[in-house]
């Protein structure tokens, strides 16, 4: 028999937060950020739940041409564009956007022969200070990319570094709107946070990624509350063994934690190798045992972890827990762990096996052909 720690997808969920991406943009078309493989989703597994979106934006050659072989006919973008010459053939093939952020880049599109233009997405560095053009450089690179006979459609891009915090968008975007003066073409500028709490970076396209798997872009799970988002993701399991302790025993390696108390603990099967957080922290991080929010005690093992179950007389071997999900907030785990809940979905572990929760209506659902228009 497996192992009792599941994964659950929830494709409800993504279609239900691509929805309220579009209510909180109602003008934007939207880019399903599915880079990370869907934010440790799995592309093939998010993708009837995010079919509704106006493309995808990814990293990777390999995972675009699986979007494109699971039938997505529409735009794909390629984040961080491509490295090698040799690329640009696969992306003239499958009929991909690039982001474009360096000369290099640039010179590779001069020298390319392909079969039609392509789209291309022109990256300023508005104080990021990862990809970029500087504003200062951005309208000589646009005019050098206008002149390209590879290039298209060029749409003009920039990437926040503090949508979500306090420190907010607005320098960024007074140098962005510096660097594009007097230049036409469609803007791409909101992220997750730009998208829920700055609507006017929010231009002609956005591009959700955490939120639409349901989990906030600044860490804190009540800042979602306002939205509606569902988490698209439950990771759950069961306690395995019980351990009854006397007051000073200790628990787990390095004896790190030692009982005030009597207590009652419970073992479960989930540790770091699944996916969970191994940062030992005093207090524990929470979890759900039959629906009751306890903790973790002592150090995280590579296959189990030990929880309190004090106040849960009634759980035994075989009882539920819920690890994060769809009662407990991943990102109230990833802050007790002092991480973010990108880590954690990005860490869950391929031997974790997946479920697929659907509704009536996406199980029903036609895949996209490859000669279907995008919307």
């Amino acid at each position: 028999m497996p192992r009792p720690i599941t994964a659950t997808l929830h494709v409800s969920a993504l279609a239900h937060n691509l929805a309220v991406v579009r209510r909180q943009a109602p003008q934007s078309k939207v880019w399903a950020i599915i880079k990370a493989n869907a934010y440790g989703h799995g592309l093939a597994r998010v993708f009837r739940g995010l079919q509704d979106a106006d493309g995808f934006g990814l990293l990777d050659l390999e995972e675009a041409i699986q979007l494109r072989e699971l039938g997505w006919a529409g735009p794909i973008l390629l984040l961080e564009g491509f490295f090698h010459p040799a690329d640009l053939v696969l992306i003239d093939k499958y009929r991909l956007t690039v982001t474009v952020h360096s000369d290099e880049q640039l010179c590779m599109l001069e020298q390319a022969r392909l079969t039609q233009p392509i789209d291309i997405y022109l990256k300023m560095n508005s104080g990021m200070n990862r990809l970029g053009y500087c504003p200062d450089r951005f309208k000589t690179s646009w005019q050098r990319a206008r002149a390209c006979a590879s290039v298209k459609n060029i749409t003009l891009m920039t990437h926040f570094a503090d949508a979500d915090q306090a420190l907010g968008i607005e320098s960024q975007l007074a140098y962005f709107e510096r660097g594009v003066q007097g230049i036409p073409g469609e803007r791409s500028l909101a992220n997750s946070a730009a998208v829920l709490w700055h609507a006017q970076t929010q231009a002609d396209w956005i591009r959700p990624g955490v939120i639409l798997y349901g989990a906030s872009p600044s860490g804190c799970a009540q800042a979602l509350a306002p939205y509606g988002l569902r988490p698209a993701m439950t990771l759950a399991s069961k306690i395995i063994a019980i351990q009854q302790l006397q007051a000073g025993d200790t628990v787990g390696y390095g004896s790190l934690y030692r009982t005030p108390s009597a207590m009652r603990l419970g073992v479960v099967a989930c540790g770091y190798a699944d996916g969970y957080p191994l940062l030992y922290t005093p207090h524990g991080t929470p979890v759900l045992v039959d629906g009751v929010k306890t903790r973790t005690v002592g150090k995280i093992s590579m296959d189990m972890m030990t929880v309190d179950l004090t106040a849960i007389p009634h759980a035994g071997i075989g009882t539920p827990v819920e690890l994060w999900g769809q009662n407990l907030p991943l990102d109230d785990v990833a802050q007790a762990a002092s991480t973010l809940g990108y880590e954690l979905m990005c860490a869950l572990s391929s031997r974790v096996p997946v479920n697929i929760e659907e509704t009536a209506a996406t199980q029903c659902a036609a895949p996209i052909s490859s000669g279907q228009k995008a919307r």
